[in-house]
């Protein structure tokens, strides 16, 4: 059998390849092009439905070729066969390096996946992750030590205080944050407060309501929304920031004039965040506990005196002092996270979008972790 044409690239007018028997070879002439590539496929799609010998090729007659035709001759008689024909042929050297290129391409994509045990996979898969939390876990303790460090070495002295970074972050991380903490904590005190008396009517001890919303936000809803709501608006903020830098190659700027970027950059947004979310969070408590107040004073029928006396008397201080010592431990996180992320960025803008994903759920994540850790503990001691 073979595949050739009378007239050959040689011609005055090109023409496509044909498909002739021979029991000796199969060869093939003529133009292998895109021009003729519906013919030429018709023209293969007919040979392999016949029985033919492909042990023996000759490619020597053949005409122009590109990667069309080439993937067709492929097609017919399989990448290993064409590339040992090619090899041993007298084409031309551009012609056996394009039929070359496109037979190992194709030989690549057509072999088969190897099978692989699910229960290994399974394994595999697990390891691979349990590692790269392990990894993530020792940058953030390193990048933790780093900043220690440079905070302790910064804060006795004075003059390399950078009091505007300081001050503008406070601003941005404090004061802007602050109409939405509390609209939020009012939110969810009132909702809080009607789920409780919803609740508790049955039992005929509504007057509870009061105790639930005041205790539920000194300990943990206070200190735990205002750390979601900074992790979700100030961590991706510090990540971009300073992913943004790094991609504009501001932080080797930086390096070459001698100044630490952990100092420069860290650390005034680490001291902002801890001073800007335990206001946040004693904003959130007064607000949930207003919150609560309302429905209470609307669907209960207690009024704000009678609330605020019941605060008085059951509601230790303790439940504060439990709260208010959390959030400068979860705004240390949150910052260190973001600023880490945010030097992790290789340098392009999807970079940037995916480790401010990574700040953000990381951070909302280590929030509940340690706030989880805390109860416990707090709930053994007697707290």
């Amino acid at each position: 059998m073979a595949i050739s044409s009378r007239q050959s690239s040689r011609a005055s007018k090109p023409s496509p390849g044909h498909v002739e028997r021979s029991k000796l070879a199969l060869t093939f002439s003529g133009d292998w092009t895109l021009a003729h590539y519906s013919a030429l496929n018709r023209l293969v799609d007919a040979a392999k439905s016949k029985d033919i010998d492909s042990d023996q090729l000759d490619v020597s007659q053949l005409g122009r070729v590109d990667t069309a035709g080439a993937s067709l001759l492929v097609k017919l008689v399989g990448a290993g066969k064409l590339i040992a024909a090619v090899e041993n042929s007298d084409l031309a050297r551009e012609q056996r390096a394009l039929i070359t290129t496109v037979a190992s391409a194709m030989k690549t994509e057509q072999q088969p996946a190897p099978k692989i045990n699910p229960i290994l996979a399974f394994v595999a898969s697990t390891g691979e992750k349990v590692s790269n939390i392990a990894h993530l876990a020792w940058l953030l303790a390193g990048f933790i030590g780093e900043t220690l460090t440079t905070l302790f070495l910064v804060l006795p002295r004075p003059r390399r205080w950078r009091v505007t970074s300081f001050v503008a972050a406070v601003h941005d991380t404090g004061l802007n944050a602050l109409p939405i903490v509390a609209l939020l904590t009012f939110l969810v005190g009132a909702v809080v407060a009607f789920l409780g008396a919803t609740v508790l009517q049955d039992f005929g001890a509504t007057i509870y309501t009061v105790n639930l919303v005041a205790f539920s936000f000194l300990r943990e809803f206070g200190v735990l929304l205002a750390a979601i709501l900074l992790a979700g608006r100030t961590a991706s903020s510090f990540t971009a920031h300073i992913g943004a830098m790094k991609v504009n190659e501001e932080l080797d700027a930086i390096r070459t004039l001698g100044l630490n970027p952990v100092e420069l950059l860290v650390v005034p947004r680490v001291l902002a965040m801890m001073v800007s979310l335990p206001v946040l969070t004693f904003v959130g408590m007064i607000s949930g506990m207003i919150g609560g107040a309302v429905v209470c004073a609307i669907t209960l029928e207690i009024p704000l005196s009678q609330y605020m006396a019941i605060v008085e008397r059951d509601i230790g201080l303790t439940h504060f002092l439990v709260g208010i010592g959390k959030a400068p431990v979860f705004a240390f996180l949150i910052a260190v996270i973001g600023c880490l992320e945010g030097f992790k960025v290789s340098g392009s803008a999807q970079s940037v979008g995916e480790h401010t994903t990574s700040s953000v759920v990381q951070s909302i994540f280590m929030v509940i972790l340690l706030d989880s850790i805390a109860a416990l503990f707090f709930m053994e001691m007697g707290w």
